[in-house]
């Protein structure tokens, strides 16, 4: 080969390598402004997806209800206030008495006869202390009278009692004769002192009083016999059904004998006994809705007692309603179903269960405030297949976060799924 075209050759071989290396550093630094976004965006965390659902009332199930027992308001014993025999009987067992009603009568014979002795104790005490206080007043006028003629005899010896003296200072009576004055003058008042406290003691002192007791106690008798005379009527206390009453004419009863019972049907009661959850249910209301099957519908009744402390041997709470019955439809005896919730009280805030975390004994759901998961402990309540009652923790209305809260965290941001 000629020298000179080896020579240009080789020129042109470098010349074209350094072409080749210029371009490619050229390619490399193009390149690498459009590599940085793509290593930017691997480092940054990707937010957590998730679906939401608004919080509403649904209904969660049937009002809850309670079998209870219809019962008498009042259970009155009717017991004989006096002995006697039964002369007429007007009730029997089942039917029903009003207050006042006379149900048996008892032979008041007995008692009138005493009645009249008592009068006639009463007539003769009364005549005795009529003469004994007319007798009172005499002696005393007796008296009085005997003290003014003892008043004036004193003051006659006492004139000649000095005029004696003076006659004994001149010598014209004799010593024993002005003593013998003297002695007569003091037995005067002597006497005049002891009257007068004969006078003062009988005035202080009623000695009519043996005779008055005697009379009060014959009028006494007398009242007594009129209320004997009172019970010899047994009547009812109450309104209601008479039970329980083995009377019949002729039998001889002594007092405080239990002749029957008045169960009183108006108001009626309406008694059930509760467990501490249904208990919690109704604690506050004034008010429950009751119905007997076939005989009643559905009304309200009076809240009249709710135990605060669970019953020694039913291990219960005791609940009892109060209900108007003058119409007797409820008897008792009978079976009563006690709405422990009312439709109103069905409708509540409710979560899927699915919803639901569970950490040990705890129970959480996540809400979306803002664009982050908010963990929220709630107690949950009754369950109704695939919804369950929130009781506190979340409000109606608020956005539960319903999918992939098993892998969130408390104020988490987070992204909604298109």
């Amino acid at each position: 080969m000629n020298p000179i075209m080896s020579k240009s050759f080789k020129q042109s071989t470098k010349v074209m390598g350094a072409v080749v290396i210029s371009a490619a550093l050229l390619a490399g630094c193009g390149s690498q402004p459009q590599a940085a976004p793509a290593a930017a965006n691997a480092s940054e965390p990707q937010l957590k997806t998730v679906k939401v659902a608004k919080l509403e009332k649904k209904r969660i199930g049937d009002p809850l209800e309670q079998v209870a027992d219809v019962i008498s308001s009042i259970q009155v014993d009717v017991v004989t206030k006096a002995g006697g025999d039964v002369m007429e009987v007007l009730k029997k067992r089942g039917d029903m008495v009003e207050k006042g009603d006379v149900i048996f009568r008892m032979d008041p014979t007995d008692v009138k006869l005493k009645k009249e002795k008592a009068q006639i104790d009463v007539s003769s005490s009364q005549q005795q202390l009529e003469k004994s206080r007319q007798e009172l007043v005499n002696s005393k006028q007796e008296m009085k009278n005997g003290i003014k003629k003892l008043e004036d005899s004193i003051k006659e010896t006492e004139k000649n009692y000095n005029k004696m003296r003076n006659d004994y200072d001149l010598g014209l009576v004799t010593k024993f004769q002005l003593e013998q004055m003297e002695t007569q003058l003091n037995n005067l008042k002597l006497e005049l002192e002891n009257n007068r406290n004969k006078l003062k003691t009988l005035e202080a002192t009623n000695s009519l009083a043996p005779l008055e007791q005697l009379m009060e106690s014959s009028n006494l008798s007398i009242r007594e016999a009129d209320r004997t005379l009172g019970h010899m009527e047994v009547k009812a206390t109450v309104s209601g059904v008479l039970t329980d009453m083995p009377i019949e004419v002729g039998m001889a009863l002594n007092t405080g004998f239990p002749a029957g019972k008045i169960q009183q049907l108006d108001p009626i009661k309406i008694r059930a006994e509760l467990t501490e959850e249904t208990a919690k249910l109704v604690r506050g209301k004034q008010e429950l809705t009751f119905y007997v099957p076939g005989v009643l519908d559905k009304t309200k009744a009076k809240v009249k007692y709710l135990a605060d402390v669970v019953s020694a041997n039913a291990k219960s709470y005791t609940l009892e309603l109060e209900y108007p019955n003058a119409e007797r439809k409820l008897k008792p005896g009978t079976k009563a179903q006690i709405l422990m919730t009312e439709e109103i009280d069905q409708m509540v805030v409710t979560v899927p269960s699915t919803a639901v975390v569970r950490e040990g004994g705890d129970t959480f759901v996540f809400v979306l405030v803002g664009d982050a998961a908010e963990k929220r402990k709630v107690a949950l309540g009754r369950l109704n297949e695939t919804i369950q009652e929130v009781r506190s923790g979340v409000n109606e209305g608020e956005q539960l976060i319903i999918s992939g809260q098993n892998q969130l965290k408390d104020k988490e941001k987070v992204q909604l799924a298109k």
